[in-house]
């Protein structure tokens, strides 16, 4: 399974974003898809994540200005960025729980996209 992500750039204060992620591979089911950011120095932390029926997830910061969908025919999330602040810059990593089959077997595992970089400044 690969998560390829991509919709990141450089964008001024205020501005928006929309990132989309999507899984290939021989996928039977993903339950749960999400996205993470990264700032330099910092940890990794969770923005948002969204199940296979739609129930949301949000990190505080993200509330009000950020919104997770996905399309479940796709194998694709997104994140759309309203109201970007400078503090908003950081590599966005997708992230998913795919159920697949490698050969004759399904594997159940968290698998991680490449990151997309995010940068708000004027």
């Amino acid at each position: 399974v690969q998560l390829q992500a991509s919709g990141g750039g450089l964008v001024q204060p205020g501005g928006s974003l929309r990132l989309s992620c999507a899984a290939s591979g021989r996928i039977i089911r993903i339950s749960r898809m999400g996205w993470y950011r990264q700032a330099p120095g910092k940890q990794r932390e969770l923005v948002a994540t969204v199940t296979s029926d739609g129930n949301t997830n949000l990190a505080e910061f993200a509330k009000g200005r950020f919104t997770i969908s996905r399309d479940n025919a796709k194998n694709t999330v997104y994140l759309q960025l309203n109201s970007l602040k400078p503090e908003d810059t950081g590599v966005y990593y997708c992230n998913a729980d795919p159920l697949y089959w490698s050969g004759d077997e399904m594997v159940a595992l968290n698998a991680w996209g490449q990151g997309t970089q995010v940068t708000v400044s004027s």
